[in-house]
């Protein structure tokens, strides 16, 4: 890990200190090398906030946890490094840092597909899921989803199952793995595919940090496939984030009287394509 990144990723340790906080220091500071002789002004913070953002950047124990986190595993990825999702520089406040466990080379495969669905899912949905994935792995789709409970999991569980890989975006860092049913697969997960978050492995996950986290799964994917979703669920802020960035939107159509299908059966209405075959999605992105 080079000066640079060390710094980088210390000063995205400090408490208070928000995206656009370091965005305005990478313009006064390129490479960070008054990092440690910074002022309030420097910040733009109240003396409250400078005060805890200082107490982080003097702290010896932050500084060395950082310094061993390659020793369990844990890749820091910047911004401006060569492993980061080319797509996701592309959104809207991009992550500073990625914190990465597994395999990192599955951040360069061209093609990436995120599907999310709701928490409380049915027969239906999980069979769509595994009607659809053999063809999109045999094609070289790398599934990307949330690590929640309910269709994530069904989705992660399917890639392994069919012998495709699998990425894993979280809230909060990797000490804190929510949900807590979900550690066994995240384990798994971090050996032989990937999981990546946008906050330090000591974050304790906050529900602000799941619609963000959002933002990430959809961000590196092509496109974004929603399987089961009621209206105003989480997963139609995924695929939002999508239409945002231009990406392209996928629903699987269900039962009119569904509750697990109202949202996805939006969406339709909206614009996304309506799937019925692994082919739907692969003229999207690969054909």
């Amino acid at each position: 890990m080079d000066d640079f990144t060390l710094r980088l990723v210390h000063l995205h340790h400090c408490r208070g200190i928000g995206w656009s906080a370091i965005l305005k220091i990478l313009k006064l500071d390129p490479e960070l090398k008054s990092l440690y002789h910074y002022t309030r002004n420097n910040f733009n913070l109240q003396p409250s906030s400078f005060q805890t953002a200082l107490a982080d950047l003097q702290s010896d124990h932050i500084y060395k946890q950082i310094r061993e986190y390659s020793s369990i595993g844990i890749r820091m990825i910047t911004i401006f490094d060569d492993d980061y999702p080319v797509l996701l520089k592309e959104t809207y406040q991009p992550p500073w840092v990625l914190y990465a466990k597994g395999d990192v080379s599955l951040l360069k495969k061209e093609k990436h597909l995120a599907v999310v669905g709701s928490r409380r899912f049915t027969e239906y949905g999980e069979n769509a899921i595994n009607y659809l994935f053999p063809k999109l792995i045999e094609k070289g789709i790398v599934i990307v989803s949330g690590l929640a409970a309910g269709i994530d999991t069904v989705a992660h569980h399917s890639a392994i199952n069919h012998g495709g890989k699998t990425i894993g975006v979280i809230a909060g860092g990797f000490f804190h793995i929510y949900p807590q049913t979900n550690k066994r697969l995240a384990s798994e997960m971090m050996k032989n595919h990937l999981i990546i978050s946008e906050y330090p492995p000591d974050t304790k996950p906050e529900r602000w940090q799941f619609p963000m986290r959002n933002r990430v799964i959809s961000g590196i994917s092509r496109g974004t496939l929603v399987v089961q979703a009621k209206s105003k669920s989480g997963s139609l802020i995924t695929a939002n984030f999508a239409v945002q960035e231009g990406r392209e939107v996928f629903a699987l159509p269900g039962n009119i009287f569904s509750i697990h299908s109202s949202g996805t059966n939006e969406l339709i209405q909206q614009g996304a394509k309506l799937i019925q075959t692994p082919e739907d999605i692969l003229e999207e992105l690969i054909y």
